[in-house]
């Protein structure tokens, strides 16, 4: 029998084999073509039906299952579908299972992304969707309807960290026999694995900690074999599959993972606590700070550290915002998360143009909030560049 590895050295060699392979290289090859030569109909037939072998690389390519391989492993689930971004994984996911006439509970505090797809695209499908605040079990149950079909969440909430209690509200969902799909972006399965919750789908920005590298645009989508599979036709019509290349790419970076994760995991757990004593600071969000609304429930749900995401609230002054981001060395403005590298966003910024001024301030997203997307460097070097560039306010 096999001895049990840990999950970091498990990550090394998962997904490393393509199907077929009799060269066992150390790192796998990229399997560009669109195309595979097929012997007879019976080859066609026997492959189609899902039993093995590629004829056609939006159906099926060895970098894609090998990604997938190495995902349901860290996820703890039975099948992955890659799509080449986070957005395609949440849209096939919605797609498959919001039918007309169905009514979706989601978080109010979610992508601002998702809340578009949901408001411009399953309107138009006759499926309605309420947004509650989802740190509210009350308020969840009580928007629960008899056509309620999916609940949609993220555990740790863009862009106020918020966590969300996902053992109550997979207990809703199931008791009102709805799906629940979970956005776990901001945790990562290093954080936790909502599929041993109960969590029906869980969806990845694999762009973000996945990849790590700031070089591959992909997502994925986690869960039984019963739910994958019904999925799977709808990725096919949607064309969102992930292309070889950044496959390759992505499984690379997964290599890495844990090296780079429980580092961004350490260096944000001493940043927030740093930014929570520094003067110009009105607030910091992060659930690891006893001043966070949802601390204790965090203690208790996360298994390795808090997240390698913090916002925090500064004066409300785009002007002194603005000084403040020319002000910074090291850390830079970036339109994405969960790369190497130290980042800041603007969340009102983001969706300037999507939600009107109000609804960002009903969202939180002032102009005073800051997020931080924390990286591998120095964390010493990382509170010197904030702590100057704070001196603005």
């Amino acid at each position: 029998m096999k001895e049990k590895l840990s999950t970091d050295t498990e990550i090394l060699y998962r997904g490393g084999q393509i199907q077929g392979e009799t060269m066992h290289p150390e790192a796998p090859a990229i399997y560009p073509s669109t195309a595979y030569i097929v012997d007879d109909m019976d080859e066609y037939d026997y492959i189609n039906s899902g039993k093995g072998g590629y004829f056609y690389s939006r159906t099926a390519n060895p970098n894609r299952d090998s990604l997938s391989e190495a995902i349901s492993y860290l996820e703890n689930g039975e099948k992955t579908i890659v799509c080449s971004s986070g957005m395609a994984a949440i849209s096939t996911s919605l797609l498959t299972f919001a039918s007309n006439g169905n009514h979706i509970v989601a978080n109010k505090n979610i992508y601002g992304e998702t809340i578009e797809l949901l408001n411009n695209m399953l309107t138009r499908f006759g499926v309605e969707t309420t947004y509650v605040d989802f740190t509210d079990i009350e308020e969840v149950k009580n928007s629960i309807r008899p056509n309620t079909t999916i609940l949609y969440t993220e555990i740790i909430a863009n862009p106020l960290i918020t966590v969300v209690d996902i053992e109550k509200i997979v207990d809703i969902a199931h008791k009102a026999n709805a799906l629940i799909m979970v956005d776990s972006t901001f945790t990562t399965p290093f954080v936790i694995k909502p599929l041993d919750f109960g969590v029906d789908i869980v969806i990845h920005s694999l762009t973000k900690f996945y990849n790590g590298h700031s070089d591959v645009t992909a997502g994925s989508v986690t869960g039984s074999k019963l739910l994958i599979n019904k999925m799977y036709s709808a990725s096919l019509m949607l064309g969102c599959c992930l292309d070889p290349n950044s496959s390759w790419l992505a499984l690379r970076g997964i290599r890495t993972m844990g090296l780079r994760v429980n580092k961004q995991l350490e260096n944000a757990q001493i940043l927030a606590e740093t930014l929570n004593k520094n003067p110009h600071v009105c607030h910091v969000n992060y659930p690891s700070l006893e001043c966070h609304p949802q601390h204790e429930l965090a203690k208790r749900i996360f298994t390795n550290g808090y997240g390698a995401m913090i916002s925090f609230c500064v004066e409300d002054s785009r002007d002194k915002v603005n000084a403040f981001m020319h002000r910074l060395k090291l850390v830079k403005y970036l339109g994405t998360l969960g790369g190497y590298r130290t980042s800041i966003a603007h969340p009102a910024t983001a969706f300037r143009f999507d939600f009107s001024q109000e609804e960002l301030i009903e969202m939180g997203m002032k102009e005073g909030l800051i997020r931080i997307s924390v990286g591998i460097e120095d964390v010493n070097d990382l509170i010197s560049d904030f702590n100057q560039a704070l001196e603005v306010f």
